[in-house]
């Protein structure tokens, strides 16, 4: 199957899926699919309970319970990934944002270096990016070993930051507070990063940002999904 076939029966089985377990389903499934990733970007997400928990400010209970209805669909997530790609899949990431009823859904599909695609590899200001992902990694725990990053389409930037646990961290996922330093790290870390600079350098305003981490194996991801490119104008007069 060509790769639109491809991302267009993930976002039916995956859109499906969710409807199924959530009582209401995305109103917008975006999927985009170029080696190593696949994400799933989630627009108006929300369930008719979820906004009356959110109304009451209790948005961690929300949170609660997607990670728990999460953990259920997981598998067959990354079963409808392995399926329609022909590519194994061995971990199924996601995060939310829930002021925005949006959500993403991604892998990295298991796969060898050379089968990267790599002219997703640069893209304006990476330098400048990567600059960023540094800065605020370093201040939330410490600066990755190593820092990856592609733009899989004109909106959606990822990146994968390897080796960036602090001792306490590690302490804590062995203790098994995985769950709690989860909720505690995506609210950190997405309150350290400059959208401002990010905006400056890519010409682009930034709609979301999603995190979430591999911990046992020491991996982090960072989606910024961006608002269309800024339109210039120039007329003659």
């Amino acid at each position: 199957m060509d790769k639109k076939t491809v991302e267009s029966a993930i976002a039916s089985s995956t859109g499906r899926l969710l409807r199924d377990n959530f009582g209401k389903g995305p109103g917008s499934i975006y999927v985009t699919v170029v080696k190593p990733f696949i994400t799933i970007y989630l627009k108006s997400f929300l369930a008719p309970m979820e906004r009356v928990l959110l109304n009451q400010d209790n948005t961690l209970r929300v949170q609660e319970t997607r990670d728990i209805l999460m953990n259920e669909l997981l598998p067959e997530i990354k079963l409808i990934f392995s399926s329609e790609t022909g590519t194994k899949v061995s971990r199924v990431f996601y995060d939310w944002s829930l002021e925005n009823k949006t959500g993403m859904i991604f892998a990295e599909m298991d796969s060898i270096e050379n089968e990267t695609d790599e002219e997703f590899l640069s893209y304006q200001a990476k330098d400048e990016v990567h600059n960023e992902i540094d800065r605020f990694t370093k201040k939330a725990q410490k600066s990755p070993r190593e820092l990856r990053s592609f733009k899989l389409n004109s909106r959606t930037i990822i990146s994968k930051r390897e080796d960036i646990l602090v001792r306490i961290e590690q302490e804590l996922i062995e203790s098994g507070f995985e769950k709690q330093l989860r909720i505690s790290k995506r609210r950190l870390e997405k309150n350290l990063i400059n959208r401002g600079f990010l905006e400056s350098v890519l010409n682009q305003e930034i709609q979301d940002i999603f995190v979430d981490w591999d911990f046992h194996n020491d991996i982090g991801y960072v989606i910024f999904v961006l608002l269309p490119d800024k339109v210039k104008l120039k007329e003659e007069d």
